[in-house]
């Protein structure tokens, strides 16, 4: 005991201070009783002043120990399922790898000697800390050892007690609410998973669990008390701070270190079965064959998730992101609908869009010339070519897009608000209520508390890693290396510009110059489309290798800022991250969406990019379609490239592996042999889960005015992610180490930033990409006197209205010489913008119409943007994070179990008070009796 609860506080003197403090007499009741309170107070403080001559013994040179204490080596007992040692009766809680050195075929005696010592003096540690082990060989490899690890119950309840974990006390006698929907009772039962299959989990008040107070606790079985689950995380805890070496006063400890090292292979704890069959041992419970079975499996897809028992076998962890995403798909189900029925209305309205009438008309778009694109090759063109293009572009740029804009503004916010009511029933249901207050530091910070410093709170000595000036180097040299980062990615972004504006050149000169309608090469696959599909394939590529190559730098950033808890390390990579993520998979959209054709000038005086690019034009409709064509190539493309990832490679390389064991495939393999040959999760766990939909939402929300169908591809790909990811977890990878976590974390926030600039970024998007504000102009102000000629509100003429005319003659000839005499006897040629034709006082400026627009578009914007606001604040304000109910059932649950837990205080004072006064009674009526005699 003195030995464990030396190393959790090395480098955290509160917690030896708080208990000597807590020492203090409660009750001066009695004399005698005080003298008892401060002879135990006086030993308990010699124990921990002595703490440091106890711990682990530090290896310092490894040669010089020769005394260490090693497992016992047992053979297969040939039972495949069994989750218990030879015995029978110890469960295995962990098991580690390692390749027998003595079996290695290299010639590095020396390195293997190393690596033997180390692990014999890790496994030595292990054991004094009452741990036990028993070793078993392969049956398939001879050279690879098994080390299983059994925690017995002395360990469980001391660690349990240090990791604040909380425990029941008594069942939990509150009634549920029955369902609002108790009508719909039957369509629900559908859905859910079928109860006689999985059983529901029986609710318990909870308790941080204490020693001395074991008899408050709900201990029906002994064996039953603690779940594997729990078993494996506190037997995980011990395992990452046992230490294997020390020189010179450097501590080095921890499985995951040894495991990086190569000195143990893998460590992990056991599946308690196949996924595809039962286990022969009658008192496995079988979760991950029911997991499979009623989760994972294809035939599940259609079901509730059974969120209790994926919490119950992988940990809250597991448990809170697949809440999450489930909720999240829930929710995408009414954006996707209301997204289709606004593709829709744009669908079938596409036959009554007079200004692509008028691109088709051949007498109207098939008349009207184009001024070139490009300095150089760039032919004049006819405006009818675009017929096709304009035509998808009604689809997308209708009014639909405009209310679906608004609505997914709407829609951001109750899905936020209304999955923190659902996390906060989470958090009471599967006891995170206070985790922030349990969560210890990681082995890593503690080995760096090296600093001693003083306490503000508590005016007491305490550890640190570092000193004030010491973080704020840190800080700097990390965010320095994520700007870095970032401005490569802005490079990347500019190098894709340049590439579009040269190539589009190429393109221009390589396709047909004949303006024909009918080609069909001409009429599906212009330049501006040609560009834009290449440049979009090439964009996504440049995000995959950038991806791959910052995941490992941001890792070392964290490392090196060296965050204090698992939460803190999680965050502060996830924001790197996800920093370096949005530029990386957003800064083209932004670039299409808010800078492309902007800034082009006029054919008279373009605007170049480094002095010799031309800045590229969007089409005669604006650079909607194009947005839509890059938002579906990169989610289209992310989704198949991380199906490839997340399913295809963990199954191939399983494969492979049970191609490589064929040969000796009649044999029968333990468990944990079988789970070894599973994949490893990775570090980082679901991070990479997670950073995929919240990539995902952002497309969902930051850009869904110009592609109504996002939702619906994000809710048909969420709906096979979670059955994907279920699969991928209980077939291919070894089951993960159950941790903690009370939300999803820094994610949480991260999505409120998105929501809030989804809110500007689709205003701006119907202001600036798309064409509806000009049109809208046009049809209330331009189309009638005094602008314009018809004699009530239309359509027709805008094409004609909105494109500028220039006078050919009015070409600039550069020192490159003027490319255009030759392209055709025209005079004239018409440009998308508004400005004064030639031979107006103010040619070529802007024209009334522009500054109309100008004006309705800010309008446009300031005015949606407030009205979406004011909205979302409302629905924050309205919709409480925390429901009533479970309000108050939190309340009931820390009254009841503060109750329970002081009336069995009293109660053992009162029988400890009464065993105190016989004595005493007893000691006077001894001392008195010989004197009356």
């Amino acid at each position: 005991m003195i030995e464990i609860f030396r190393v959790v506080t090395k480098g955290r003197g509160r917690r030896v201070r708080s208990v000597k403090n807590s020492l203090n007499c409660p009750f001066p009741l009695l004399f005698c009783c005080g003298m008892f309170c401060a002879a135990g107070k006086n030993m308990f403080l010699f124990v921990l002043e002595n703490l440091g001559q106890t711990i682990i013994p530090d290896l310092g040179s490894l040669e010089s120990q020769n005394d260490f204490r090693t497992p016992e080596f047992e053979e297969f007992n040939g039972k495949s399922d069994s989750l218990f040692f030879n015995d029978g009766q110890r469960r295995i809680d962990f098991v580690l790898v390692y390749e027998d050195e003595s079996r290695k075929e290299t010639s590095k005696k020396g390195t293997n000697e190393k690596q033997r010592r180390k692990r014999q003096a890790y496994e030595s540690n292990l054991i004094c800390h009452g741990l036990q082990l028993e070793a078993t060989r392969s049956v398939l490899d001879d050279k690879l050892v098994f080390v299983k690890v059994h925690a017995p119950w002395e360990v469980l309840c001391t660690y349990a007690e240090i990791m604040h974990i909380k425990l029941p006390l008594k069942p939990n006698d509150l009634k549920n609410r029955s369902s609002a929907f108790g009508t719909l009772n039957w369509f629900t039962k559908v859905l859910s998973v079928d109860e006689s299959i999985i059983k529901p989990e029986q609710e318990f008040f909870t308790a941080p669990f204490e020693k001395n107070r074991m008899n408050d606790f709900y201990i029906v079985d002994r064996d039953a008390f603690f779940n594997p689950a729990t078993r494996s995380r506190i037997v995980y805890f011990i395992l990452s701070r046992v230490k294997y070496q020390l020189i010179n006063n450097v501590s080095k400890f921890g499985i995951n270190r040894l495991v990086n090292s190569g000195i143990y292979k893998a460590a992990f704890p056991l599946h308690d079965c196949k996924f595809r069959r039962q286990s022969e041992d009658p008192s496995c419970p079988n979760e991950r064959y029911l997991l499979y079975r009623e989760w994972a499996h294809p035939r599940s897809i259609y079901k509730k998730q059974p969120l209790d028992l994926i919490r119950k076998y992988y940990g809250e962890k597991i448990g809170i992101y697949f809440a999450w995403l489930g909720y999240y798909t829930q929710m995408l189900l009414l954006a996707a609908v209301v997204g289709v029925a606004c593709f829709l209305y744009g669908y079938l309205n596409q036959d009554n869009c007079t200004w692509s009438k008028e691109v088709c008309h051949p007498d109207i778009g098939g008349k009207i010339i184009m001024c070139p694109q490009c300095d150089r090759l760039c032919p004049f063109w006819k405006l009818n070519i675009t017929c096709e293009s304009s035509k998808k572009l009604c689809i997308f740029d209708s009014f639909g897009t405009l209310v679906f804009a608004v609505f997914m503004g709407v829609w951001v916010t109750l899905f936020l608000e209304f999955w923190k009511r659902r996390q906060a029933e989470l958090e009471y249901e599967w006891d995170t209520v206070e985790l922030q207050q349990e969560e210890q530091a990681r082995p890593e910070y503690e080995a760096r508390c090296t600093h001693v410093v003083i306490n503000e709170i508590t005016q007491e000595e305490e550890r640190i890693p570092f000193t004030a000036w010491g973080k704020c180097i840190r800080i700097t040299l990390c965010a320095s290396a994520v700007f870095f980062w970032i401005l490569l990615i802005i490079a990347s972004v500019i190098g894709i510009i340049v590439y579009r504006l040269s190539v589009f050149i190429v393109f221009s000169a390589k396709l047909p110059k004949n303006i024909n309608g009918t080609d069909p090469i001409q009429k599906y696959l212009t330049p501006q489309t040609a560009t834009s599909i290449t440049a979009s394939i090439i964009s996504f590529i440049i995000i995959m290798i950038l991806n791959t190559i910052y995941e490992k730098v941001a890792i070392m950033i964290t490392n090196f800022e060296l965050p204090r808890t698992q939460t803190d390390y999680e965050n502060s990579l996830t924001m790197k991250m996800f920093l370096f993520q949005f530029v990386n998979y957003y800064s083209s959209c932004f670039y299409i969406a808010f800078f492309k054709g902007k800034f082009v000038g006029y054919p008279g005086d373009p605007v170049y990019w480094l002095g010799k690019y031309r800045n590229e034009e969007c089409d005669p409709g604006g650079c909607l379609l194009e947005l839509t064509t890059q938002l579906t190539i990169i989610m289209g493309g992310k989704a198949i490239w991380n199906n490839i990832q997340e399913v295809l490679l963990p199954w191939i390389m399983n494969l492979i592996g049970r191609f490589h064991r064929v040969s000796r495939s009649e044999k029968i393999t333990p468990r944990w042999e079988q789970d070894y040959h599973l994949q490893p999760m990775g570090k980082l766990g679901l991070f990479y889960e997670y950073l995929e939909m919240i990539i995902q939402f952002g497309f969902v929300t930051l850009f869904v005015a110009s592609f109504p169908l996002a939702p619906l591809l994000a809710l048909v790909n969420n709906i096979l992610e979670i059955r994907v990811d279920a699969w991928k977890l209980t077939t291919q990878f070894r089951r993960l180490v159950p941790e903690k976590a009370q939300d999803i974390g820094a994610w949480q926030p991260i999505m409120q930033g998105i929501a809030i600039l989804a809110v500007v970024t689709n205003a701006m998007i119907i202001a600036f990409t798309s064409d509806m504000i000009p049109r809208l102009v046009y049809y209330w102000s331009f189309s009638v006197p005094p602008y314009g000629d018809h004699t009530s509100y239309t359509m027709e003429g805008y094409i004609n209205n909105t494109l500028s005319i220039f006078k050919v003659a009015d070409f600039k000839n550069k020192s490159k010489g003027n490319p255009y005499s030759e392209l055709g006897n025209h005079t004239t040629c018409r440009y998308r913008d508004f400005r004064y034709p030639p031979g107006h006082p103010q040619e070529y400026k802007h024209n009334i119409y522009y500054w109309h627009v100008i004006a309705a578009k800010l309008a446009f914007i300031i005015v949606m943007e407030h009205i979406i606001y004011s909205v979302k604040f409302f629905i924050s304000y309205a919709i409480p994070d925390v429901s009533k109910r479970t309000k108050s059932k939190i309340q009931r649950e820390k009254y009841l179990t503060q109750k329970l837990l002081h009336e069995n205080h009293l109660k053992d004072m009162t029988k400890n008070m009464g065993v105190i006064a016989e004595r005493m009674i007893e000691a006077v009526d001894n001392n008195l009796r010989p004197k009356l005699e």
